[in-house]
């Protein structure tokens, strides 16, 4: 497993640099080849084992339903998206405080008095906030809007400021990973533990088809790595890996969290940008209720996958999410139940040997 590696690395959107050498050094001795495309997509392809000569009828199927496709054999995408949720710093005050932006989907109530990391040299700064004191009775039941934070980095004047951070630094959280009880706990979840998930897949054993492992860019701000890289590989079927929401906290009304720690890898029925293959989440589903790998649904309609892009492709793509439930996301902490994490490993690595 080479999550913690791939959590404390600093990789916001468009700055996944540092997580895309991680994995290129972690999947390279085990794939025929590597290319990063020019948007910085890393694409892994596994050649099918030697002798193998029969595919499944499901996996014949979705190859011919493609007319124009340009694979003489059936290819499986599967993939998991390198960035992270993250700021960038779009001015300075005069007293040498930064404003910033979200890159990505960030809750205001999480930021006050955090502590991030910017730039390259991971320059340490702190969210600053009106003191209390100051705050009118009636907003102190409010978040604080983003506009109103600033990131305290110890300078005195704007010109101090914009050295140490010029405008388009990239920063995002500053948090260890380490234990919790039977947890673990980490910044960037989602989706690393997708990227980790992936990354041992490819180190395992060739499986009877030529398989494309994508680890793709731009996933928070709008699906794009991945909607080149679909085209370019032409699959016959995708399969994409998550670290997706848990809400399973206590709550006053009776209501179903969209997934919970340790029940398993969730499998996506629906969410907000695509529906499943049915084929698909039935295969997934047979093999665990078979093997005995614990499994659950997320809750449709929560959230969004590379999924939304890649089963548009060309004439259409199958495609299914498959994720490990982490409490927290987009937040500077998250937490996951390694269970989840081993079972998801364990019901693809089946799956896709049976597809």
């Amino acid at each position: 497993m080479i999550l913690e590696k791939l959590s404390t690395a600093v990789g916001v959107s468009g700055n996944e640099d540092a997580v895309r050498d991680i994995i290129l050094e972690a999947v390279k001795p085990h794939v025929d080849s590597v290319t990063v495309d020019t948007m910085g997509n890393v694409i892994a392809m596994k050649a099918k084992a030697k002798g193998s000569r029969r595919h499944s009828a499901l996996l014949a199927e979705f190859h011919k339903a493609a007319p124009s496709t340009e694979a003489a054999e059936p290819r499986v995408m599967l993939a998991a998206h390198m960035d992270e949720v993250g700021l960038m710093v779009v001015g300075h005050t005069g007293e040498g405080f930064l404003k910033f932006r979200y890159v990505g989907g960030i809750d205001d109530r999480v930021m006050p008095g955090l502590r991030v990391q910017l730039g390259s040299e991971r320059v340490i700064g702190v969210v600053g906030v009106k003191a209390i004191h100051h705050v009118k009775p009636a907003d102190r039941e409010k978040p604080v809007p983003r506009e109103a934070l600033v990131i305290d980095i110890g300078a005195s004047t704007k010109s101090e400021a914009e050295g140490i951070a010029p405008l388009g630094t990239y920063g995002t959280f500053l948090a260890d990973y380490r234990k919790l009880g039977r947890l673990l706990t980490g910044k960037a979840f989602d989706d690393r533990v997708g990227c980790s998930v992936l990354a041992e897949l490819l180190q395992g054993k060739a499986y009877p088809f030529d398989l494309y492992g994508v680890f793709t860019v731009q996933e928070e701000v709008g699906l794009r790595g991945a909607t080149i890289a679909s085209h370019r590989i032409d699959p016959s079927c995708a399969f994409i890996f998550e670290g997706t929401i848990c809400d399973d906290l206590p709550k006053k009304k009776d209501a179903s969290p969209t997934t919970r720690l340790g029940d398993g890898p969730a499998i996506s029925i629906m969410d907000r940008n695509a529906i499943a293959d049915r084929r698909l989440i039935d295969h997934l589903v047979s093999v665990a209720e078979r093997d005995g790998i614990p499994y659950q649904f997320k809750q449709p309609g929560v959230g969004g996958t590379d999924a939304g892009s890649i089963h548009l492709a060309r004439e259409g793509i199958p495609s299914v999410a498959v994720s490990v439930p982490c409490r927290y996301i987009h937040a500077p902490i998250a937490a996951l139940d390694p269970r989840d994490y081993r079972n998801a490993v364990k019901l693809m690595d089946v799956a896709l040997r049976e597809i």
